[in-house]
């Protein structure tokens, strides 16, 4: 994992509408020039969930890229290299996934579905700013590995933990 090029990171769920996209947003910006990141879904909804884009929107992304797409899209022969694949929802990490070219490292950071709160405009707005500050909160600790000092064992491990940490207080900026 010592190569100059960013590391690329797939983000995957089932209807690549919220938790996904979210992710990815927020690794595009922690990460900066080290690491690249998508989303996708093995079942796409189509569009991205608009309560998303306006927790996006509320913490300063830009919104109009954000695309619903298939996962498919990502195991081709054109696609980038993918170094990291992180299922996010408890569905697809139970789904059987394409074969990624290369191997990457995988692991499952499941997050409860924001898409799928039910209640008033602020209790569903609650769920999404729950589901930002769980996934910034591990990928703050994801981008801030050593990694260039970890054998691939040590960095799997590392990652299987963060799937299982719990959310703290802070959130990604």
């Amino acid at each position: 994992m010592t190569d100059s090029r960013p590391l690329n990171v797939l983000f995957l769920c089932t209807g690549n509408s919220a938790r996904s996209i979210l992710a990815e947003a927020i690794l595009n910006r922690l990460g900066g020039d080290r690491f690249r990141a998508w989303s996708a879904g093995s079942m796409p909804k189509g569009a991205v969930h608009p309560a998303t884009l306006e927790i996006l929107r509320r913490n300063g992304f830009r919104t109009e890229d954000f695309r619903s797409k298939s996962w498919e899209e990502f195991s081709g022969p054109d696609a980038p290299k993918l170094d990291f694949v992180f299922t996010v929802c408890d569905n697809a990490a139970a789904e059987v996934c394409p074969i990624w070219p290369g191997q990457p490292m995988t692991a499952h950071w499941g997050v409860p579905d924001p898409a799928a709160a039910v209640g008033n405009d602020a209790e569903i707005a609650l769920a999404f700013a729950d589901a930002y500050r769980q996934l910034g909160n591990r990928i703050n600790l994801f981008v801030n590995l050593p990694m260039a000092s970890l054998d691939r064992l040590s960095l799997q491990r590392r990652l299987d933990a963060i799937g299982k940490a719990g959310a703290g207080a802070d959130t990604p900026t």
